[in-house]
């Protein structure tokens, strides 16, 4: 198996484990010298925070293993494109590679909606987008259709029965 293939069966884990919480399944792994130092999934139900996003979560275990905010040479795995508060940290932390599950058309800074990335910022990593990306979709997909589905059966059973 390919090691991006590899490091996003690892972030897919972790995107489940979101969606059984609760959460937008966003997993994400950082991946320096070829060991994985930083895991993170979506908590932001969980936390009530907005930068509680899986790359959020993965670099600040990141940073915490290299005890630096920069994480050169360090690969990021994500399930879902990152968005662009996402990709600012990214940026900012210096991150060499992204690599990235499903595309996001409503918010993804990485080709979804824009690309950060192409902009002239300093330190810009390589992106590869599509990496088990039907697997990336597919859990996304299986949560929202939950959702939707327990919506609509909290709307039947609210509503009064006709006669």
């Amino acid at each position: 198996m390919p090691k991006e293939e590899f490091y996003m069966w690892e972030a897919l884990t972790l995107a489940r484990e979101a969606a059984a919480a609760g959460e937008v399944p966003v997993g994400c792994v950082i991946v320096r010298d070829g060991a994985i130092i930083g895991r993170g999934r979506n908590r932001r139900e969980e936390k009530q925070a907005v930068s509680s996003h899986a790359e959020l979560e993965a670099m600040a275990q990141a940073n915490a293993a290299v005890g630096s905010w920069r994480l050169e040479g360090c690969e990021l795995y994500v399930t879902l494109e990152p968005c662009p508060m996402c990709a600012g940290a990214i940026l900012n932390a210096r991150i060499a590679r992204v690599y990235y599950g499903a595309r996001d058309s409503a918010f993804g800074a990485c080709g979804g909606v824009t690309n950060l990335f192409m902009e002239q910022f300093p330190n810009r990593p390589a992106l590869v987008g599509g990496i088990l990306a039907e697997e990336c979709q597919a859990v996304l997909a299986d949560f929202f259709n939950g959702l939707r589905q327990k919506r609509q059966g909290e709307e039947k059973s609210g509503a009064p029965e006709l006669i």
